[in-house]
């Protein structure tokens, strides 16, 4: 798939995009553990290189053009066939009271219980989906980056192919008759993934994302799959609740043009200016200005 350029962020946030043509490649949670060199497909004639996501950190890449490391992290996971005992036991101690504190909290709110509902048949998806959509639109992953659950029909057709061949878990978390939470996970053999989740944030105080996740990862315990893949990019709550992680990269390999060198120079340049400025503004002096200034 080609993406449309590279992009200048501050976090979530796109501040402008370099116009570019880019294959994007992910390795899968299993291909990363086995360190397995990825399969890059021939470039397009307008095509300019590709991304090149979850490379692990010891895994070398001969390309004889640009190479670009967008970023770093960790990429995070359940060991699922170790079980439930052994999960829960490799959690901090403050982890398993926050966890328990939260599901308590938010079943007070809901009548005294938990309501989850699960989804996992083709019938089930087609029920699911309208209801985890109209949440989706309501979450930051929409409204900042576009990657709330799809709503258009042809995505809707392939996620309820794919449910029909056993390849899909889906949640969504109810308080009271309103639906809070969603939750929805390819299947990628027999690792399970972390597609697409959020909540409505009028119900953030509850904390939903959390007791879905758990009450999800309790369901997995029980099913099918030996690895729940928290996917790429860092986040407290993959930390917490993982068992185990692969240090990755994102590599972009781009072709050696004077056009392509510039526009990496350019976003390398935004990078390293936007971490002068964090830095700077984590300083005392700074922090006690911009206090003042929210306070005007």
């Amino acid at each position: 798939m080609s993406g449309a350029g590279l992009r200048l962020q501050i976090g979530a946030r796109t501040i402008a995009t370099i116009p570019r043509r880019i294959v994007r490649v992910g390795l899968s949670l299993d291909a990363a553990l086995a360190n397995a060199r990825p399969a890059l497909p021939a470039l397009g004639t307008g095509d300019d290189g590709y991304l090149v996501t979850s490379v692990p950190d010891a895994l070398a890449l001969d390309w004889r053009g640009v190479v670009f490391e967008r970023q770093r992290y960790t990429r995070y996971y359940v060991d699922l066939a170790a079980g439930e005992a052994a999960w829960r036991g490799a959690l901090s101690g403050q982890t398993r009271s926050t966890l328990k504190r939260k599901a308590k909290k938010l079943a007070a709110a809901s009548g005294g219980r938990l309501d989850v509902r699960r989804f996992r048949t083709a019938a089930n998806l087609a029920d699911f989906h309208p209801i985890a959509r109209a949440l989706a639109e309501k979450t930051y992953q929409e409204r900042l980056m576009g990657a709330g659950l799809p709503g258009d029909a042809a995505a809707v057709a392939t996620m309820i192919e794919r449910a029909a061949r056993d390849a899909v878990r889906a949640w969504l978390l109810y308080v009271g008759e309103a639906p809070a939470a969603y939750l929805w996970c390819g299947a990628d053999g027999d690792t399970l993934r972390y597609d697409y989740v959020g909540h409505d944030p009028a119900f953030a105080a509850l904390s939903p994302g959390s007791v879905l996740m758990e009450a999800a990862l309790v369901d997995l315990f029980d099913d099918r799959f030996a690895r729940f893949d928290f996917t790429e990019g860092e986040g407290q709550h993959k930390r917490l609740m993982s068992t185990g992680g692969i240090d990755c990269r994102d590599l972009l390999l781009l072709r050696p043009t004077l056009a392509n060198r510039g526009a990496v120079a350019l976003v390398r340049g935004f990078d390293a200016a936007l971490a002068v400025a964090k830095r700077a503004a984590a300083l005392p002096a700074l922090q006690q200005v911009a206090k003042r200034v929210r306070r005007a």
